[in-house]
């Protein structure tokens, strides 16, 4: 009897096996065809998504105008709000890039550094005012004024102390010329509850200002000689800015405040106006254009991702907590 060709080894596959390995194949090939089709278009989906974004948040870059084409002269814009401190909107590096490359620009016919702030770090604030310093020595036929919006006090007026001009509201509020360290006391508090605090320290004063330790009167004045030396820094630094237009008023820089209209008058600041105005009246270039730095789309991206990243570890991290706790 003849073996069938099905149970031998030695035998080729049948036909139809033959045909069903190749459509498999065939059906395998395909399948991944449309997956790379669907896996392109979604890329360039995104691509197109994110150029969209780009174009949204760069207008500048793809500014055809007459304007633009005629080289016709504006007036440049920097944002000065909020707290000045490293690591916010109103930091050293952020405003000072701002201003470059706002006098850089061939077309800036002047600068308006638009203020809005309560103060900040000294040192943040001498550093914009040392490059507004340079800056005006640099490019003399560009000139640079300073608005006030609601408020321009303390570090912000150090900072605008160096532009020609400042232009305020009636109701903004100016000045504050003063500097200040607060901090609190517990002893009294720690004797009531009985709480005893032990420091131990390597050096007299490493210890100073530690709210839980008795104020000792030595300390308490080599501080106050340290905040008068900071302040006389702002002083001069006023004076060299403002020069003969301040008023001879004892309490100008004893750290009070005034509005607009009373600024004027104390010689803190020099007319009404606005970036609007001042833009189209003084400077006679009415087209604004803003040169503040903002964070780009891709930092804030990685910002946002990288936070929710941290809050999943952490997450994460107390579930496995939790079970070992158990």
């Amino acid at each position: 009897m003849k073996q069938d060709e099905h149970n031998d080894p030695g035998q080729q596959p049948a036909y139809w096996e033959r045909q069903l390995v190749q459509k498999l194949v065939f059906e395998q090939q395909a399948e991944n065809r449309r997956a790379r089709r669907w896996s392109n278009f979604f890329k360039l989906a995104m691509l197109a998504y994110l150029i969209v974004i780009l174009l949204l948040m760069n207008k500048d870059w793809f500014d055809f105008s007459t304007d633009k084409l005629t080289k016709k002269k504006h007036t440049a814009v920097v944002d000065l709000n909020g707290l000045i401190t490293e690591g916010k909107a109103a930091n050293a590096d952020d405003v000072v890039a701002g201003l470059r490359e706002a006098f850089e620009d061939d077309n800036t016919k002047g600068v308006v550094l638009r203020a809005n702030s309560p103060g900040g770090s000294p040192v943040q604030s001498s550093l914009i005012n040392k490059e507004i310093t340079r800056l005006r020595e640099k490019y003399p036929d560009t000139p640079i004024y300073a608005t006030v919006g609601d408020m321009c006090a303390s570090g912000c007026y150090y900072i605008i102390s160096a532009v020609d001009k400042i232009y305020v509201d009636e109701s903004s509020l100016v000045g504050s010329i003063g500097v200040r360290m607060d901090g609190f006391g517990f002893v009294e508090a720690m004797k009531k509850i009985g709480v005893e605090r032990r420091l131990l320290t390597a050096g007299e004063h490493k210890g100073i200002l530690d709210p839980f330790q008795p104020e000792r009167e030595d300390e308490k004045q080599f501080v106050e000689r340290m905040l008068a030396n900071v302040h006389q820094q702002f002083i001069d630094v006023v004076k060299a800015g403002r020069g003969d237009r301040l008023a001879d008023d004892p309490e100008l820089f004893s750290g009070l405040f005034w509005t607009g209209k009373q600024a004027i008058n104390l010689g803190l600041a020099d007319a009404i106006g606005s970036a609007g105005s001042v833009a189209r009246d003084v400077i006679k270039a009415e087209k604004i254009v803003d040169f503040t730095q903002k964070e780009d789309l891709f930092s804030r991206l990685a910002d946002r991702v990288g936070a929710s990243i941290a809050t999943t570890l952490m997450q994460l991290g107390s579930i496995g907590g939790n079970r070992v706790m158990r």
